[in-house]
């Protein structure tokens, strides 16, 4: 369960967004108009140490994209190429927003998502010491193969092209940035999502064993 706070942002993710993501090749879209948010999904890390948000983002009238986040209290090691910026959180503190896709924890929460089925963390508040739990904005499914989830403890090479291709030592895995139809299962293990304006599943993201 992802456990969400009242906060403010300064500068917001979006804003960060708009000023990171026209740098990106893989981005259709024009540079300078801000970012608008279609939806957004989380999941845990187990060590509750780093917030990984994926949010589904347009400009104008270009496509959604899709764009993985995590959230560190502290820069990630070697990873400053992959930094989208930093924000002051009211509650937290500075936060280090990174590309997740070279993240490893991103790359093991998707692993666990997609071969162990949970998809999406639940997100809620806690409000006056009740949990009031927050409707998901995109809704997930997976087609894991049901077997034992590898340990993803690293990851050894990024490639981000038209998606980006993350692997590591036990998976392959492939996030789709420019979400399209596609034969569900095609490419590996699928995690699929549909959201407002879009209500039928699409591909996000693939895993495959290596």
């Amino acid at each position: 369960m992802a456990l969400l706070h009242r906060a403010t942002l300064r500068p917001t993710k979006l804003e960060l967004l708009t000023t990171w993501l026209p740098d990106r090749q893989w981005w259709q879209g024009p540079a300078g108009v801000e970012v608008v948010s279609r939806g957004a999904y989380r999941f845990d890390d187990p060590a509750g140490e780093v917030g990984i948000e994926t949010i589904l983002v347009t400009a104008a009238d270009g496509p959604v994209h899709q764009v993985p986040l995590t959230y560190r209290a502290a820069p990630l090691a070697d990873a400053d190429e992959w930094l989208v910026g930093t924000t002051e959180h009211s509650a937290l503190g500075r936060r280090w927003v990174y590309d997740a896709c070279a993240d490893p924890v991103y790359a093991a929460a998707l692993t666990h998502a997609v071969l162990a089925g949970p998809g999406q963390a639940e997100q809620y508040f806690e409000v006056d010491g009740r949990r009031e739990v927050r409707p998901p904005t995109v809704t997930i499914e997976v087609s894991g193969d049901g077997g034992a989830v590898p340990a993803v403890d690293a990851v050894r090479q990024v490639v981000d092209e038209v998606d980006t291709v993350i692997v590591t030592d036990a998976v392959e895995l492939v996030v789709v940035r420019r979400p399209v139809a596609a034969e569900v299962g095609a490419r590996g293990a699928t995690l699929s999502g549909a959201w407002d304006g879009q209500p039928t599943p699409l591909p996000l993201a693939y895993v495959r064993r290596l």
